[in-house]
């Protein structure tokens, strides 16, 4: 066991340097880019730099596979009392939801009230469009918004270079002129150029929601599945309409996951470093993601619930493997915080599941740090049935549970928990699917 884990924990070291080495230097480029957000606030007050910038620096580090990250410039202004009003139904629209629903899942105008003072700033020909009707005056305008959050940015460039707060080549303001629902910044990290996204946020207040229908929280510290859901970010989806965004409370629930004890983060760490190196062609799109990776974590920290799950490296790497095997094997990756979002689209998860498969059966041909000879065990016996489990059809919620995913690490040989439920749950599910095979057959 001592020799298979050293695998793991000799490739964990080469990431974990690595990582460190992204933290530096995705610093030095932050530094730049809030020196001209800095100086865009000053210009129009209406755009706030934000110096909390934990959340981004937290998943920039742990990521190996991209050198970009999304910076939001929140917007000031009285955003509870925005109006959020479904956009119109037209064909090959997202479907609405009703008028000021909690967790727009589709787009939607933000509207400024017709009651109320303080609009002045908002109601403005560059951020808004005037519109007829009872309860509102109009609508804040993304593509405006944009626009001028563009025109900002371009001059505070000029007057940082002019005071000399940003050297010549530290900023790269080309793709600026490209029309998108994202402005695009490379920053000089004194090693690489590290793009920034930069796009304008509108943060509002929401109730506490319970995100699916799961009776537990499971491996999550009490209430701390609702409390990262009480804010709502509102970003552009198109130049007149706003969409809610799951990315900041994504960021914090894995912030909390990092929090938790075992090698929860380790395994997230390994399998995107596997990804980069192993399992993305180079060139082609639509591939596994460190988005992707990250709900897969997020689902394996519920799934998994008790400490015990994570106390060895390779076990917790299986954890997030058997489900994310499922989830290639099904073409279905649900959305953590909302279930009937699938991020798995297009035949991507066809062309991996043969690559992540040929890991999990063997992942020491892999791992080693190309000094010795790999080792050419496979986890596997011929007989162990797996291929049927990973593809096994979902009756009532039994293909996505503890139960069913325990049967898969145990087929894995990665199975060492004791917990006496969980035990008699694997062998009620694998008996169930014993006695549905004669019928089946």
């Amino acid at each position: 066991m001592a020799a298979k884990g050293s695998h793991w924990h000799s490739r964990l070291g080469v990431v974990l340097a690595r990582e460190a080495q992204r933290l530096e230097h995705f610093q030095r480029a932050e530094n730049i880019l809030l020196t001209v957000l800095e100086k865009v606030t000053a210009l129009d007050p209406r755009f706030m730099a934000d110096y909390s910038r934990n959340l981004e620096v937290f998943e920039f580090a742990l990521c190996s596979s991209e050198d970009e990250v999304t910076v939001g410039v929140p917007l000031r202004m009285a955003a509870d009392a925005l109006l959020l009003q479904a956009c119109p139904s037209e064909e090959g629209q997202v479907e609405p939801v009703p008028s000021g629903h909690r967790h727009t899942a589709g787009c939607c105008h933000l509207a400024v009230p017709r009651e109320g003072a303080g609009w002045e700033d908002w109601t403005r020909e560059d951020v808004f469009s005037a519109a007829c009707g009872a309860e509102c005056r109009g609508h804040v305008v993304p593509g405006k918004v944009l626009r001028r959050l563009r025109e900002l940015i371009v001059t505070a460039i000029v007057h940082c270079r002019h005071e000399f707060l940003i050297a010549p080549g530290q900023v790269s303001a080309e793709s600026l002129q490209e029309e998108g629902l994202q402005l695009s910044l490379l920053v000089s990290s004194g090693w690489k150029m590290i793009r920034f996204h930069i796009l304008p946020v509108v943060r509002r207040k929401q109730g506490a929601r319970k995100l699916h229908s799961r009776p537990e929280e499971g491996g999550f510290p009490a209430g701390s599945l609702q409390k990262v859901t009480q804010e709502a970010d509102f970003i552009p989806c198109s130049s007149h309409h706003w969409r809610y965004s799951a990315d900041r409370p994504v960021a914090r629930l894995l912030r909390i996951v990092g929090l938790l004890r075992g090698h929860r983060l380790d395994s997230l760490r390994l399998l995107d470093h596997v990804n980069r190196e192993e399992w993305q062609e180079e060139g082609r799109e639509g591939g596994l993601t460190f988005k992707h990776l990250k709900m897969v974590l997020l689902w394996a920290t519920e799934l998994f619930p008790s400490p015990e799950d994570w106390e060895d490296l390779d076990g917790s790497v299986y954890r997030l493997l058997v489900i994310l095997l499922r989830c290639l094997a099904t073409r279905n990756l649900p959305h953590f915080l909302h279930p009937e979002e699938n991020l798995f689209r297009g035949a991507a998860a066809s062309a991996l599941y043969p690559r992540v498969r040929g890991f999990a059966s063997s992942p020491a041909r892999f791992l080693p740090c190309h000094l010795a000879p790999a080792a050419r065990s496979s986890r596997l016996p011929p007989d162990s049935g797996v291929e049927a489990w990973l593809r096994r059809p979902a009756q009532g919620g039994a293909g996505w549970s503890t139960a069913y995913f325990d049967v898969l690490l145990s087929k894995f040989q990665v199975y060492r928990i004791q917990d006496r439920r969980r035990l008699a749950a694997l062998t009620h599910i694998s008996s169930e699917a014993e006695r549905a095979r004669p019928e089946q057959s």
